[in-house]
């Protein structure tokens, strides 16, 4: 794997639903590996959140939470083999961005992905889509919308941008997102 990309100021967070209450005092990071599985003609892989869990059924990157002592990449491989039944040859890191959302403060660490092995299987219960930017899907979690923007806004880049981490502010603001400085 590459040099992981550089981490936006700690002091910028995305904000999703900044009317609801947060759990008081400092709230522990959750540092996840997410993968944007693109395919030969250029589609991402979008899948649902599982049935029982937060903003179960809004469309996300699959991945999941990074165990102790797991790099990025060997996170993102155990998550796809565990979620969807594939196994990655290599991530390539593309960004990262802290959201701040009601129920946890997640760092995503999104890697780009172009080839694994094996077949789809969703073995959370969980649907999974083929999209082109903009998606068609609804409804996307928060945190993605952020990413779909910024491949939207630069694909070539997207699709070889190594290294480079945009910060929140450089969005726009959309639906129930909101950004502040922390």
């Amino acid at each position: 794997m590459s040099a992981a990309p550089r981490a936006a100021d700690a002091a910028d967070v995305l904000v999703v639903d900044p009317g609801q209450p947060r759990p008081a005092g400092a709230r522990a990071v959750i540092d996840v590996a997410v993968g944007v599985l693109v395919d030969r003609q250029g589609r991402l892989l979008l899948t649902t959140r599982p049935p029982g869990k937060a903003y179960a059924g809004h469309w996300e990157f699959p991945g999941g939470k990074i165990e102790a002592g797991e790099s990025v990449e060997q996170a993102l491989r155990r998550e796809l083999q565990e979620e969807i039944g594939v196994t990655i040859a290599a991530a390539q890191p593309w960004r990262m961005l802290t959201v701040d959302y009601p129920h946890a403060l997640v760092r995503l660490h999104v890697c780009r992905v172009t080839e694994w092995s094996g077949t789809l299987q969703m073995r959370e219960g969980q649907a999974f889509a083929w999209q082109s930017v903009p998606v068609t899907v609804a409804p996307v979690l928060p945190g993605t919308l952020p990413l779909l923007r910024w491949w939207a806004q630069a694909p070539s880049a997207a699709a070889g941008d190594q290294g480079r981490v945009e910060r929140p502010e450089a969005m726009p603001p959309s639906g129930k997102e909101a950004r502040s400085g922390r």
